[in-house]
Order: C-alpha cells, then sequence, then structure tokens
C-alpha cells in the first residue's frame, strides 16, 4: 500500500549531485503532503520525498571515499528518502540499516533501494535512547529543529565514544552544534527552490568527535 503510494505520487530520477542513484522524488511539497494526510492520519511532512542538501553531501562523500564504509556497518540515521543508506550499500558497507520514525520514509527507502539494486535494512523506530553499535552512523540534515538537536546530538555522541565514526551532512542548520566537529569535505548541492528558498546551498560533511 505505502510502496504503491510512493511510486505513484513521485518520479524515478537522478540525484542532482549523485546522478548515479536514481530516488523516487515529488515536484512540490505541498501537494503530496496534502496528499499523504487524504491517506490517513495525520503524517509529518513528507521529508521522504526529496533529496535534501545533507544527504546529498554525505552519499556524494561516503561514493567519493568508499574506504569510510566498505566492509562496515551503517547506520542511516533518519533516514527520509533513504538516499545516504543506498550510497552506503554501493560503496560496499553491510549490514545498511535505514532507520526512521516515518513509515512512508521506510517505504520510500525500500522503493529507493530496489531501484538502485542494493540491499538495506529497514528500522521503523525512535532509537534515539539506545545504543546499539555500528561501525558507521551518518546522518543527514538532522539538525533542522531545537527538539530534534536536543535529542539526536547525545545519541550521536555517544556512538563517537563507542568508536563508530560518525558523519554529520549539514547545510548550515541553525541547531548544527558549535564545536566537537572535524570539517571532512564542502560542496555547493543543488537543492528545491520550493524547499530552500534558494537554488544551491553549499553543505559541509562534519566528523562528531567525542568529547
Amino acid at each position: 500500500m505505502l510502496l504503491e503510494f510512493i511510486r505513484g505520487n513521485t518520479t524515478a530520477a537522478p540525484v542532482p549531485f549523485v546522478p548515479e542513484i536514481t530516488l523516487f522524488q515529488a515536484d512540490e511539497p505541498i501537494a503530496l503532503w496534502e496528499k499523504t494526510e487524504e491517506a490517513g492520519p495525520a503524517q509529518p511532512p513528507p521529508f521522504w520525498a526529496f533529496a535534501w542538501a545533507g544527504g546529498q553531501a554525505l552519499a556524494r562523500h561516503v561514493l567519493d571515499h568508499p574506504d569510510l564504509v566498505a566492509g562496515r556497518s551503517v547506520l542511516d540515521l533518519a533516514t527520509g528518502s533513504g538516499l545516504v543508506a543506498v550510497a552506503a550499500a554501493r560503496a560496499g558497507a553491510t549490514p545498511v540499516t535505514a532507520n526512521d520514525i516515518d513509515p512512508y520514509s521506510l517505504a520510500a527507502a525500500e522503493a529507493n533501494a530496489a531501484a538502485n539494486d542494493v540491499s538495506v535494512t529497514l528500522l521503523e523506530a525512535d532509537i534515539l535512547d539506545t545504543d546499539d553499535p555500528y561501525g558507521v552512523v551518518l546522518a543527514g540534515d538532522v539538525f533542522y529543529s531545537r527538539e530534534m538537536a536536543a535529542r539526536v546530538l547525545p545519541y550521536l555522541l555517544r556512538a563517537a565514544q563507542r568508536g563508530s565514526l560518525v558523519l554529520v551532512g549539514d547545510p548550515g542548520r541553525a541547531y548544527l552544534p558549535s564545536s566537537g566537529l572535524v570539517e571532512q569535505a564542502v560542496y555547493d548541492i543543488p537543492v528545491p527552490v520550493s524547499l530552500e528558498s534558494v537554488d544551491t546551498r553549499r553543505t559541509k560533511v562534519w566528523q562528531l568527535t567525542h568529547r
């Protein structure tokens, strides 16, 4: 049912900054959000239908530096469309877990993994109070609100303290931590004007270090 909704209301197209990956993407956010609400109970915004700047930067970085993830277990936290999980799988990570609390997001991740012929494990749960070990934790565009940042940062710090490689893709969101980050890459990412009010976002990949 959800897979049918994803495929019926989006278009499979290459990701602007990661053209070797195809995603089911929407043209316009508001109309799609209205459709998700018509389909059932109140839904969060359809974050899963767009290639956000932080995710594009992380996906590009992982594909260009496969040694970061190859042969390692990877968690794509708050996966959205599954873009970063798909990139990690293509770069040789195994197993790759795509996590989100939105069932539409995980349906999109499933559809996008299939479209790119990779294997991704789906995990629908709030895991931010857990401590399951992963070799690499990837987090694209997760510091967009005070509430989200307050929950995500402690989780990522614990992962770094356990020895995980923690990489964050962020286009300068307001709640990005001001310390404990080591810059790894900078990209100018094409983004939908309808979402970002600009057509390009300078986006950085950071490694989070334990404090």
